[in-house]
């Protein structure tokens, strides 16, 4: 019997980072398991490790940048097939979906901090204006040398 055997034998019982890896959440199993020690993972609320059994209809809550989600497992994988296939192991719950709506709305009414910046990027003639002026003025403010 092979390691491959035992691994469909056990039904039911997929390591947290895995499943994430398989899922599609995160290209590794390596930066999943980061992920998780860095506590922005959760199994039905409570803070998992990577070690931990995923379940069907276990709510995994991932905190990620961009988007973060709450999806119920509808499905158990250890393996990272296309992401058509991947998509069915989960179901995004209807809350996660509409927050993460909210958000995309947010971003794209919101300010671009490129527009903060009136004068943009310092231009050669100006950095070297800066540079002499830095010059200058922190000669002032330095105590004579000399007689004392």
């Amino acid at each position: 019997m092979s390691d491959h055997d035992k691994d469909d034998d056990v039904e039911g019982r997929v390591r947290l980072d895995k499943w994430l890896w398989a899922a599609r959440f995160y290209k590794t199993r390596g930066l999943a398991a980061e992920e998780i020690a860095k506590g922005r993972i959760e199994v039905n609320g409570q803070p998992a490790k990577a070690s931990r059994e995923v379940r069907l209809g276990d709510l995994i809550a991932i905190r990620q940048p961009q988007q973060p989600r709450t999806v119920s497992v509808k499905g158990l994988s250890t393996v990272r097939g296309p992401a058509p296939v991947a998509q069915q192991l989960y179901e995004e719950t209807a809350e996660s979906l509409a927050r993460r709506a909210q958000l995309a709305e947010q971003r794209r009414f919101g300010s671009e901090p490129a527009q903060a910046i009136e004068q943009g990027r310092p231009t050669k003639r100006d950095r070297r204006r800066l540079a002499d002026w830095e010059r200058w003025s922190a000669s002032a403010d330095t105590p004579p040398r000399g007689r004392g």
